[in-house]
């Protein structure tokens, strides 16, 4: 006769049922019994079972987020200790609940016998989580409860498109598991099958959306994560509305780069393009986005608005709407496009492909003018020329989300993504990791500052080593932008309050990140002048192993919005008159000239 299963074993199963199959971690006693369950997984759930162990619990949470982004997985699952396992946990499931990811985190826990002791690790973590895991956060106190928990925890996460989490005394874990509920009073019985998904939205609101649209004469249209999937059917609509597009950091891979109309990214590290088609437009179609940026929407009372979103809460929330329109992008643009109306004149379009063509000219111009340093825009626009047709990018935040976001061109087939919410840093190789274990076939490549590459990069390279050699395709590229600085806050501090900036706080130490690539048995590359990057790239994309360019950039290259308020011009001057050490460089990288422009097209002279 079969041994009884162990409450472990039962959760690995049920979530084996919901299609959780792989686990981001690292183990501890609090979580044993789960990891233990792991490894007769594959017998019980259908089907192969992982467990990636990575460096640092963070990463767990980020990678078990980006496992979903990256289409690896429809539930993200990290698993990790009691205590401080868990804390470490909370930023990267964060970013998961910020981006609107179904994450089901388990936390293992202290002994049920020893809680309410202050015994070692015993943390309320019900109440710690109840932010992050908000729609449910459970503990588990008997073993006829892990059918139930597990079950709501995953369609809570999928059909709020959020966090959840399970608390589980270590000890609960190696009992004998209640995998059929008796048919009692108090035993709740519950199903593994998922819930439908979100259809179109409704008819009439769909109706009233097309008159909206159908009414203006100047289209934009703002895309964001939620239109991921439905490129084909919101490229007909844009065609049908003669519209202009620009896309929000976690939509970059929705529309093509390539395309005229397409105006690239919007917000502080957005294009001019972008600015000015949301300023002279007169309707706007937001699909799947609540970039919360306000200020680079159109202006109160200038456009009318639609919205479509798969939660209504999210609707009209970052300007006024007209109509909102609660559904799956996909479904409802398919229901929509048949009453849009089909344009005769093309002048806002020509506009718009104006707007954007110079747009090019002038980051081209930015990329190649001649820094006191390598200047980094020029190594992601060489990089940009390079991409493989089915590369999966990802970014870190700071000076990597910037040129990220500005000058690498998505290709259709290509994945990109990043922290885009919660703004984290450290987020890069987590995120590159889970890519290339959602697609091992696939390459990755990973833009990352020196900032972030110190917190936990260089950490996760350790993951990287021990993992690649089980990778169908070993091409896993690290690009880390370094110039031994914080340079996205050296930038805030001379822009948002006018300071020069404080070298203590944001000078970083050097470190020879190629060398330690190498030291792990990687490739290792190291780039210091222009004429060296275009090879640099071509070895590295195309290394039997993955590799690391250390590009040794310029800190002084301007990080300048697409529209400088005269206030952000004026601190950067004077953060050049009270002593800033690179002002010489500055001036010499044309941040005058440039900061000068931005501030001029304020007072009403075009700036491209």
């Amino acid at each position: 006769m079969a041994e009884p299963k162990t409450v472990a074993e039962h959760i690995v199963e049920r979530l084996g049922r919901w299609g959780v199959h792989r686990y981001y971690g690292y183990p501890g006693d609090g979580i044993g019994g789960v990891i233990a369950a792991l490894r007769t997984a594959d017998r019980t759930t259908g089907g192969p079972t992982e467990f990636v162990q990575v460096r640092h619990e963070e990463t767990a949470g980020f990678a078990a987020c980006a496992d979903v982004k990256y289409g690896g997985s429809e539930i993200g699952c990290c698993a990790v200790t009691s205590g401080p396992g868990a804390v470490h946990a909370l930023n990267g499931l964060y970013d998961a609940k910020f981006d609107h990811q179904p994450v089901v985190a388990l936390l293992g826990h202290t002994a049920s016998t020893a809680l309410g002791s202050g015994y070692y690790q015993e943390i309320d973590l019900t109440t710690l989580f109840r932010d992050v895991a908000s729609d449910f956060c459970e503990q588990l106190v008997a073993p006829s409860q892990v059918r139930h928990l597990v079950d709501r925890a995953c369609r809570t996460a999928l059909a709020h498109r959020t966090v959840t989490a399970l608390v589980l005394p270590s000890d609960l874990l190696e009992q004998p598991a209640v995998t059929e509920p008796p048919d009692e009073h108090g035993y709740p019985r519950t199903s593994a099958v998922p819930s439908s998904p979100v259809g179109a939205a409704e008819p009439e609101a769909v109706r009233r959306a097309a008159e909206v649209l159908n009414a203006g004469e100047r289209v934009a249209i703002l895309a964001g994560a939620g239109a991921q999937g439905a490129t084909a059917e919101l490229t007909s609509v844009a065609d049908r509305l003669g519209a202009g597009a620009a896309k929000a950091l976690l939509g970059k891979t929705v529309l093509d780069d390539a395309l005229p109309w397409v105006t690239g990214p919007i917000g502080l590290l957005g294009s001019t393009a972008s600015w000015h088609l949301m300023r002279e437009c007169d309707t706007l179609l937001v699909v799947g986005s609540t970039m919360p940026y306000t200020e680079f929407y159109p202006a109160p009372g200038q456009a009318r608005a639609v919205q479509i979103d798969v939660d209504g809460a999210r609707c009209g929330i970052r300007c006024e709407t007209e109509v909102n329109l609660v559904g799956d992008a996909r479904s409802t643009l398919e229901a929509l496009l048949p009453l849009l109306e089909e344009r005769s004149e093309h002048r806002w379009r020509e506009h718009v492909a104006a707007w954007t063509r110079r747009w090019e000219s002038y980051s081209q111009r930015r990329a190649t003018a001649d820094t006191s340093g390598l200047n980094p825009e020029l190594v992601v626009r060489e990089l940009s020329r390079r991409l493989p047709d089915d590369v999966m990018v990802s970014a870190d935040c700071g000076t990597a989300t910037s040129w990220y976001a500005r000058d690498l061109e998505m290709r259709p087939g290509m994945l990109g993504s990043l922290s885009g919410t919660l703004l984290s840093m450290g987020g890069g190789l987590p995120y590159a990791l889970a890519a290339k274990f959602a697609h091992p076939e696939r390459p990755v490549v990973a833009l990352v500052g020196d900032g972030a590459m110190q917190m936990n990069g260089v950490n996760e390279l350790i993951t990287v080593a021990k993992y690649w050699q089980e990778w169908a395709d070993p091409r896993f590229t690290v690009l880390v932008l370094a110039n031994d600085d914080l340079s996205y806050v050296t930038w805030e501090t001379r822009a948002m309050l006018g300071d020069k900036p404080y070298p203590e706080a944001q000078h970083l130490p050097s470190v020879p990140y190629a060398r330690w690539a190498e030291l792990l048995g990687l490739a290792g590359h190291v780039v210091e002048d222009a004429e060296h990057v275009g090879p640099v790239w071509d070895a590295a994309l195309h290394a039997d192993r993955p590799a690391v360019v250390d590009a040794r950039v310029d800190p002084a290259v301007p990080l300048v919005p697409p529209h400088v308020t005269v206030a952000q011009a004026l601190n950067t001057a004077a953060s050049q008159l009270k002593g800033d050490p690179d002002a010489l460089r500055i001036i010499a990288d044309g941040v005058r000239e440039t900061v000068g422009a931005k501030a001029r097209s304020v007072l009403g002279a075009p700036v491209i």
